[in-house]
């Protein structure tokens, strides 16, 4: 109980220091604008998109489950970060021991989106990149690509599966798993509540 005492005034003050960034950003865009400093308006502004993005990040986050099958998440692994530009915002939840390890990432404005994405448009690129380990996947309305390695060490099998969604790009990996594993871990997740918040 005590801990949870200070951690929401320690949550509090965080969120009033990122407000006051913004504002301070926000004042200095403006300030650099009018006086003909376009390249300090344009890095202040570029601040308040990367504030934004992590903001974003943070929301998806609560949105990703605490557990992928018997996998339980890795709280002080989780990672949001943002560029403001290029791809945005960038989320990563870590799961499980050394033995069996998951992962979930999701990508705003991945570079990956249209190659992925033409892939899985049309059949016949698919069927020239595709080999006997990648298949093409429904998840929750989603076209998928699911990829099977085996690990030449230790024999076991990994599962990849990218799904991108408009401009939102998530990767779920699974180490020694099956394909069953994996897509029922990926029709677990809300997909859409994701999506619409990283938008």
């Amino acid at each position: 109980m005590r801990k949870n005492l200070f951690i929401l005034p320690l949550c509090m003050l965080t969120v009033s220091v990122l407000a006051q960034d913004f504002d301070k950003n926000i004042s200095t865009a403006r300030v650099s604008y009018s006086s003909g400093h376009l390249q300090d308006s344009r890095f202040a502004m570029e601040q308040i998109l990367r504030d934004l993005d992590i903001a974003i990040g943070k929301e998806v986050l609560k949105l990703l489950p605490t557990k992928i099958g018997a996998l339980t998440y890795l709280e002080k692994e989780d990672n949001v970060t943002g560029t403001g530009a290029y791809t945005g915002l960038y989320v990563n939840r870590n799961y499980g021991a050394d033995a069996k390890r998951g992962t979930i990432e999701i990508i705003n404005n991945s570079p990956l989106i249209n190659s992925l994405n033409a892939i899985l448009s049309m059949p016949v690129i698919g069927g020239m990149v595709r080999d006997e380990n990648q298949k093409i996947v429904r998840v929750q309305g989603y076209k998928a690509i699911l990829n099977k390695s085996v690990n030449s060490e230790t024999g076991k099998t990994n599962y990849d599966l990218q799904i991108p969604m408009n401009n939102t790009l998530l990767t779920l990996r699974i180490d020694d798993s099956s394909e069953s594993e994996i897509t029922n871990v990926a029709n677990s997740i809300a997909l859409a509540k994701i999506v619409q918040v990283a938008q």
